[in-house]
């Protein structure tokens, strides 16, 4: 086991007194043993582009309460998700491990309902909450684990899940069933064709519910919506505020009925442009809720509020997020490990703690969550992790370390892995056909959107990193090329 940073502790301790005699409360009055440590709430968007936010650039439509959230905090420009699709991306955030070492590192199905799951032995964050005494729930998709199994959300350190376990269930907005911990809960409003409950909204409700039960204790709480993962569904009263401002409208024929009805497969909607904007929308004002509610109850000065996405934006279900800009100026998709893939949104709010109105562009991921909470809440974390703290970013104190570099691999779509170190970013593709594949190398700070491919000018950068792939892998028993 690693030994946590306590000076970073500290300093964050006596930061944090600070604010409480700011507020009125004498220092010397008070018992630094006993000060509370902080909530975290991780919000976690599906499949949501870097600029399908107005903050990161999105003009057709705007998300004024997750703004809101970075006027009041940090907003990352370089920070990347843990895959460019949804179960591994959830791994490397859970486990605090890369791709090329966390144990889930592709989507695999269990039927009739769940995903591979990770293992009894894989350390994640809500067990390092666990031991630091917090409470923890989930509501959203979990896709790491089958129900009782022991990548179930209950058996990896959840107190409370509530949501979907399976991802592909997931796919559908006003499904048959969701889980509350072991229990499948019917929907009889959604039985065979109906839809009388959104799942999201219900979900919402249910989030807001474990933060009033648990505002007297430190609560870990992740929010891994399923917003706006295809289909592309929202309720009418969201749908009618964008309906005709997107002519020509997109219209997708789906699976509107047979053995993949609200199941996986996506309905057919006829306005992709309105509902995929309603569905931000609505995704926006459960944030703006959950932000209220937090300062509702008093618990702000001591309540970090982190907002992100699992990867870049699909193009499943009707959606089109060329239309939308969606990538803003990253070339590549949802499944690419191109910036476009695998560069997603990060804003944090801390009230007293995170300057507001800030931006960084610490290059970090989402395995930097491990120690970054590690540190916060001065527990150990395992000495396998391949992140790094964010804390002294986020509290703008104390040193920050660098990534030497950050990588990424992918089994499907023929092969792919990804390297980012300082400006430079190599991607190979092809890896199953060819293991030798060529790599291409781009220069992130003069060509953001990876057009020039400069490996020829640089072989010596193309043949660190292709040291740098073979050292950061290890084989997975499970996730082959």
């Amino acid at each position: 086991m690693k030994t946590v940073n306590l000076s970073v502790f500290s300093l964050l301790l006596l930061l944090f007194t600070g604010v409480l005699t700011g507020c009125g409360v004498k220092q010397n009055e008070q018992d630094k043993s006993k000060v509370r440590r902080p909530n975290v709430i991780y919000i976690l968007a599906d499949d949501l582009g870097y600029a399908d936010l107005s903050c990161y650039g999105q003009t057709k439509f705007s998300t004024p309460n997750i703004d809101k959230l970075a006027e009041k905090g940090i907003k990352f420009t370089q920070h990347y998700s843990g895959s460019t699709v949804c179960a591994p991306s959830r791994s490397a955030l859970m486990t605090g491990q890369h791709t090329g070492h966390t144990y889930i590192r592709g989507n695999w199905e269990h039927k009739p309902e769940g995903q591979h799951p990770i293992r009894t032995e894989d350390f994640t964050i809500a067990e390092l909450f666990k031991q630091a005494g917090y409470a923890t729930g989930a509501f959203g998709k979990w896709g790491l684990g089958y129900p009782g199994s022991v990548g179930d959300a209950n058996n990896q350190g959840f107190d409370t899940f509530f949501g979907y376990n399976c991802q592909r269930i997931g796919h559908n907005y006003y499904p048959y069933f969701l889980r509350s911990n072991q229990d499948s809960l019917v929907l009889e409003a959604n039985a065979g064709q109906k839809t009388g409950l959104y799942a999201p909204n219900l979900i919402h409700d249910k989030t807001l519910e474990f933060i009033e039960t648990h505002k007297d204790e430190p609560f870990f709480l992740y929010v891994p919506s399923i917003i706006p993962h295809a289909e592309l569904f929202a309720p009418e009263e969201y749908l009618k505020l964008f309906r005709g401002k997107f002519n020509p409208e997109h219209a997708y024929k789906g699976v509107d009925e047979g053995k993949n009805y609200k199941n996986g497969g996506y309905g057919s909607q006829p306005e992709s442009h309105a509902a995929f904007a309603a569905m931000v929308t609505l995704l926006d004002d459960q944030v703006g809720e959950i932000v209220s509610k937090v300062e509702e109850l008093g618990i702000a000065d001591h309540t970090l509020i982190i907002f992100t996405s699992d990867n870049g934006p699909h193009k499943e279900g009707g959606a089109q997020p060329d239309y939308f800009d969606s990538n803003g100026a990253y070339k590549g998709y949802k499944r690419d490990l191109y910036e476009g893939g695998i560069r997603v949104p990060f804003i944090a709010s801390w009230k007293g703690m995170i300057n507001e109105g800030s931006t960084s562009d610490h290059i970090s991921a989402f395995w930097d969550m491990m120690p970054t909470f590690a540190d916060m809440v001065a527990v150990d974390h395992p000495e396998k992790v391949d992140g790094i703290s964010m804390l002294p970013t986020l509290i703008n104190q104390g040193h920050q370390k660098e990534h030497e570099y950050l990588y990424w691999e992918f089994n499907a779509v023929g092969g792919r892995k990804a390297v980012r170190m300082g400006k430079w970013k190599a991607i190979q593709y092809g890896i199953r056909k060819n293991p030798d594949a060529p790599l291409r190398l781009y220069n992130l700070e003069e060509d953001a959107g990876e057009t020039k491919d400069l490996a020829a000018q640089h072989p010596e950068v193309v043949e660190k990193i292709r040291d740098i792939m073979k050292e950061a892998s290890t084989e997975s028993p499970i996730f082959k090329f």
